[in-house]
């Protein structure tokens, strides 16, 4: 059975799973709204047992084939894919913006072009993957990168069609057949995805969705057997349980999780770059993982740089991210609202002190203004644990050693920001335990270059080889250079 199309902003989107090159629609079905106005978009197919085992099944039908194919004979499905996604440019937009509260303007500039290149640019850096040969003294080695099998990508709501497209483009790139568990809070750019793979003509079985929560759905599919690789992004608490039930299966994990990145302004910064800066750790209403929400600033700039940040924020334009001028919109889900509003006050009974912001923001029940607390301790819980909203912290250091030994006490070590002289900040940069660090900047972020974090912000990398690495099952196929003469004693 299948649903009625949903319409969205005048865009006709499938609520149900894609499985085997079709449509596949639920007994059971879950409700998704509008973190703007709380608007109900639809009911949503939930991925029971039975569509898990269908997907799965279909995945690694579909593998022997795909994987069978060169690089360069899978390139043109995946330039087909990457176009089909930018002929839809305009939908995704829109999808996004209505059931995920990202700002249309980033979407249309940023998200989707990155999207489609996600896509390419792998398709391309595939046809190097075989390429590695090692040659000494006694033989030589072909090392190739074989693919690993049936992979399962979940992806987080704040981000759901760049980061399914950040993971789909390598490990279909590299022969891989896929499953995507997209965010329920946020699932519609993913199907919309699946209509994408199918006009581009992909095989039935290479690429599938199914939706559903995490406690169910998700859980159904991190434990099966069957799988070669998972891929995830999303909460430490999640990916504590995803490591153990695949563990038990031996699939190796990808962990991308959460952040709590220090932005580090240093005495001899440019102050007003600086706050500039700073003002777009809001976007997305700080729901960015790698944001820098740990202001470290300097004592003897502290409050040049708070007034030149508060004058930055106080012309950030709030309301709804479907208006191409909004600069700060929703917060995905009333859940995540109020968990918020607590870690703010919390720490004000505690002792902290708001410099700007700290209440729900009227334009909407879902909105919060953004805020900045300080006078706060390194053990404060705010200072310690991730918010994932509009709320940042500010704490004043004297020297560059208390700078790092600031960055650097948190269990978290994902991303940062350094401002400062270019030397003088790298050298920082250089000393704060994290997965990468901006310096003088935020943001730029290239295919090739391999993107994760330490401690609790995850395991393993991706981009660029490191996304092969993972993605594939490495194999050194050694050819000696001399007859080789078998001896007991030959190590």
């Amino acid at each position: 059975m299948t649903s009625a199309l949903l319409d969205i902003a005048g865009i006709t989107v499938s609520p149900d799973h894609y499985i085997d090159g079709r449509r596949v629609g639920s007994s059971e079905t879950f409700e998704l709204r509008s973190p703007i106005d709380q608007a109900l978009l639809g009911q949503v197919s939930e991925g029971l047992d039975v569509h898990v085992d269908a997907a799965i099944a279909a995945a690694a039908k579909a593998f022997p084939a795909w994987s069978a194919l060169s690089a360069v004979e899978r390139k043109p499905y995946l330039d087909r894919f990457a176009a089909e996604i930018g002929k839809r440019a305009d939908a995704f937009c829109k999808l996004e913006s209505t059931d995920a509260g990202v700002l249309l303007s980033r979407m249309r500039h940023g998200v989707v072009p990155r999207a489609m290149l996600n896509i390419t640019w792998f398709a391309e850096h595939a046809l190097e993957l075989q390429n590695h040969p090692i040659d000494t003294d006694q033989a030589h080695h072909i090392v190739r990168h074989d693919p690993a099998g049936v992979v399962v990508i979940i992806t987080p709501w704040n981000a759901p069609l760049m980061l399914a497209t950040w993971k789909l483009g390598p490990a279909l790139a590299a022969g891989n057949t896929v499953i995507v568990k997209p965010p329920e809070w946020a699932p519609l750019t993913s199907s919309l995805l699946a209509d994408c793979a199918d006009a581009a003509g992909l095989p039935p079985g290479v690429f599938n969705i199914v939706q559903g929560t995490g406690a169910n759905t998700g859980a159904r599919l991190v434990s099966d057997p069957r799988l070669a690789r998972v891929s995830f992004t999303g909460s430490v608490p999640t990916a504590k349980w995803i490591a153990q039930a695949a563990g038990a299966n031996l699939v190796p994990c990808s962990l991308e999780l959460g952040g709590k990145s220090p932005f580090i302004v240093l005495e001899d910064a440019d102050i007003d770059s600086a706050a500039a800066t700073g003002a777009l750790m809001y976007r997305n209403a700080g729901q960015v993982c790698l944001a820098g929400t740990r202001f470290l600033v300097h004592a003897k700039v502290a409050d040049k740089f708070v007034a030149a940040m508060r004058a930055y924020v106080e012309k950030l334009t709030i309301g709804d991210p479907r208006d191409e001028a909004t600069e700060v919109g929703p917060i995905i889900h009333p859940r995540q609202v109020e968990r918020v509003a607590g870690f703010v006050e919390r720490a004000v009974a505690g002792g902290a002190r708001l410099l700007w912001g700290g209440e729900k923001h009227p334009f909407g029940a879902q909105y919060y203004q953004p805020t900045m607390l300080t006078n706060l301790k390194q053990g404060d819980e705010i200072v310690q644990n991730e918010v994932f909203g509009p709320v940042l912290t500010l704490q004043t250091f004297a020297s560059d050693e208390e700078a790092i030994s600031m960055a650097n006490g948190t269990d978290y070590g994902l991303g940062g920001v350094c401002y400062g002289e270019t030397t003088h900040a790298t050298d920082i940069a250089q000393q704060v335990r994290t997965g990468f660090i901006w310096v003088n900047s935020f943001g730029i972020r290239d295919l090739a270059a391999p993107f994760g974090g330490i401690k609790r912000s995850g395991i393993g990398r991706e981009g660029g080889n490191w996304s092969f690495e993972f993605f594939c099952d490495i194999k050194d196929v050694v050819v000696p250079k001399k007859p080789f003469k078998a001896s007991f004693s030959h190590r």
